[in-house]
């Protein structure tokens, strides 16, 4: 099968969610950004937004109030995350990026998608161990929660689509190995 260092790349890139406390460089993560915004985006309009948070204190006091957007939740898995003493949405990754977009257009989640595919892929190709994080995507319209990430950078006008954990993975926890699943591709000629 054909390969190169790209495509080998993108095969061993993992989802992690067990990080060291070690921080990712400015010049790593501004790496990172920077790739994010070289994905397409829909009629490139590029109406998305990037904003990366570092500061532990702040990610702590976003993760309370994503909890607490959870415990008023009808639905019980939610409600006992929003509950629990040691629930961390973004797995006490150091670095945490927002990706919003304004919600005018249809394919605005897709447009955050491909750079959020970019993100992860930039990440791993620097040594940096990456995980979706979606939690904030489906609290963002919370009170509590909107009033904060607008006050750290987030347009008041967007949806978050979803983050981006950025960390370096624990040594100590095994990755798991890619599966392809049998029946996934069909070529048509």
């Amino acid at each position: 099968m054909k390969t190169n260092e790209i495509l080998e790349n993108i095969k061993a890139r993992r989802s992690v969610r067990a990080y060291t406390g070690q921080q990712v460089s400015e010049e790593d993560l501004q790496a990172v950004l920077e790739a994010a915004t070289y994905a397409p985006s829909g009629m490139h309009l590029e109406t998305w937004h990037f904003t990366a948070i570092q500061n532990a204190d702040k990610l702590t006091e976003l993760n309370e109030r994503i909890k607490g957007a959870f415990a008023k939740s009808d639905e019980p898995r939610l409600k006992e995350r929003g509950q629990s003493k040691t629930y961390c949405c973004y797995y006490h990754a150091p670095t945490l990026v927002i990706v919003s977009n304004e919600p005018t257009q249809w394919w605005a989640g897709m447009d955050c998608a491909c750079a959020i595919e970019n993100m992860f892929l930039a990440a791993h190709s620097l040594g940096i161990g990456s995980c979706w994080i979606n939690q904030l995507g489906t609290t963002c319209d919370d009170p509590e929660v909107r009033a904060f990430i607008t006050s750290l950078g987030v347009p008041e006008n967007h949806k978050v689509y979803g983050c981006v954990a950025l960390g370096y993975a624990d040594s100590k926890i095994p990755m798991k190995e890619k599966k392809v699943k049998d029946g996934t591709i069909t070529i048509v000629k």
